[in-house]
């Protein structure tokens, strides 16, 4: 499935974190996505895990104290553009 994790970021580094996570994602884990809004503050990332609770649990050990963030599963039957 594809989980969206929607974060405000509260701390810089939230950003240096979030590389350090790209580099030990889980097995059978794909990042498919990662955005910032222009000022920083926002980020949306997309990754394809088997659960959401997976998603969460190693998204918020990097970036745990750096950001609030929400995790969804994508409605990806009605999705435009994203990437498998």
């Amino acid at each position: 499935m594809h989980v969206m994790a929607v974060s405000t970021v509260s701390e810089a580094g939230f950003w240096d974190s979030l590389k350090k996570a790209y580099g030990k994602l889980p097995k059978g884990a794909k990042w498919s996505l990662a955005v910032s809004s222009t000022d920083g503050t926002k980020a949306v990332n997309v990754i394809v895990h088997e659960s959401v609770d997976g998603v969460k649990g190693f998204f918020e050990e990097y970036t745990g104290p750096f950001a609030t963030t929400e995790y969804f599963e994508a409605d990806a039957a009605n999705a435009v553009g994203l990437p498998k």
